[in-house]
């Protein structure tokens, strides 16, 4: 395997989402997600499977979901992620601080994580992510 091809982290992380068309608009309208993906969950071919990451799909990048809008919202635990970190260039969370608010996104207060700026936010389903600004030169195709 070259090295390029290594992933240094997670491929991918997966969660339970609510409403599909609310899962779509958020990551891909409110933080620009692109959607490569919509498949069925193997195991319940009644739910999607929706698949956002960078332009080429490029591991280490994918987030996906099973929206399942009846299921009771989540209780964050022992063994289970409970924040999502998505690095956005440095300098930018001025930006993206106006932005969520303008599409009435819940933002934290910003913090700084192992060196690094971090806001806080939530998702529609209340999912916490946060943004991390990095300089970090990480494998990346940006999308039209």
């Amino acid at each position: 395997m070259s090295t390029s091809a290594r992933v240094h982290g997670l491929h991918h992380v997966t969660a339970i989402s609510g409403d599909p068309n609310e899962t779509l608009a958020f990551y891909r309208t409110v933080l620009g997600l692109r959607l490569v993906k919509r498949s069925v969950n193997q195991d319940a071919p009644e739910t999607y499977h929706l698949f956002f990451a960078d332009g080429a799909g490029t591991p280490g990048t994918d987030l996906t979901f099973f929206p399942w809008p009846d299921l009771a919202p989540g209780t964050p635990g022992v063994g289970q992620v409970v924040e999502i970190p998505l690095a956005v260039p440095a300098g930018t969370l001025p930006y993206w601080r106006e932005r969520l608010a303008e599409h009435g996104v819940t933002v934290g207060d910003e913090t700084e994580r192992f060196g690094e700026p971090t806001l806080p936010i939530e998702d529609p389903d209340g999912l916490r992510l946060s943004l991390v600004e990095t300089t970090d030169q990480r494998e990346f195709t940006p999308w039209d």
